[in-house]
């Protein structure tokens, strides 16, 4: 079995200071948390980015900043810039990171319920996104909320509609409105996706745990951070996102799986590796 690959997702676009004091706004504050999850055990960091009172944005400029100042800290480390941005953003507005070239995006493979929200992604929106990625060879991270999602974006990687094997899947399970994090949900998706493709498992709230402990052993790979999950435990709010990490490595320890790290993490994606 291959390395576990961590994920930290370390601000998201939605969690506020209010909910949780460490939630990461300002670009030092993004390279502390960025710093400290790479350090625990993080090979990726999923990256949002916010104005200094919190505001999320899809800024190029701000992107670039947050990624310049983490990549002189952490020149390894692999940067997934998210395309879904927050609710309501136009197609435009959230394809800005793209236009940085970074070497991995997330790609969003359907609309689907957000809470009380409408996560908007229509075919020609993911068209858009595939045609981008394909044109700045950008290798897509696929998130999956619903299995109708995973179809949708199998079907448009054999139109060449958007980049091909080897793909990475993101499910992400327990999203309000959406699939719930459930061991035999998770099943379900890993069977579904084409030989040789990777895959990491986003379990929301109660659910980030409990999909690490299942995806551990299934082969998979695993997100936390403060985009999905604010606690360590139940009542017990995390300090970082480095605490979060930290659980997913004891629990990895425990079930006898290796962390890779950055490193491992881009020959696993198939990614080329860093020119020096």
């Amino acid at each position: 079995m291959e390395k576990l690959i961590i994920t930290a997702a370390i601000c998201g676009a939605e969690v506020t200071k209010e909910q949780n004091p460490a939630v990461p706004y300002t670009v030092e504050e993004m390279v502390k948390e960025a710093k400290a999850a790479h350090e625990a055990g993080a090979a990726i960091l999923h990256i949002h980015v916010r104005k200094d009172d919190g505001t999320p944005t899809q800024d190029r400029e701000r992107f670039r900043e947050v990624m310049d100042a983490i990549r002189k800290e952490l020149p390894d480390v692999i940067m997934i810039p998210s395309t879904g941005g927050a609710a309501g953003m136009s197609p435009e507005e959230r394809l800005q990171p793209t236009e940085l070239f970074p070497e991995m995006a997330t790609l969003d493979c359907g609309t689907c319920n957000f809470g009380d929200d409408i996560f908007d992604n229509t075919m020609p929106t993911m068209r858009a996104f595939g045609k981008r990625m394909l044109e700045n060879n950008i290798k897509p991270e696929y998130e999956c909320f619903e299995l109708g999602h995973l179809d949708t974006i199998l079907t448009m990687a054999k139109k060449g509609e958007v980049p091909g094997a080897p793909m990475q899947f993101n499910f992400v399970l327990g999203v309000n409105g959406c699939t719930p994090a459930t061991a035999e949900n998770l099943a379900f998706f890993v069977k579904k996706i084409p030989a040789g493709s990777t895959w990491t498992v986003t379990g929301v709230g109660r659910g980030a745990f409990p999909m690490a402990a299942a995806a551990i052993p299934m082969g998979g790979n695993v997100r936390v951070g403060f985009e999905d999950n604010i606690y360590l435990g139940k009542g017990h709010k995390a300090a970082s996102n480095a605490e979060l990490v930290e659980k997913v490595v004891r629990l990895a320890k425990e079930l006898g799986r290796e962390v890779a790290t950055s490193a491992e993490a881009r020959e696993i994606l198939s990614l080329k590796p860093l020119k020096k």
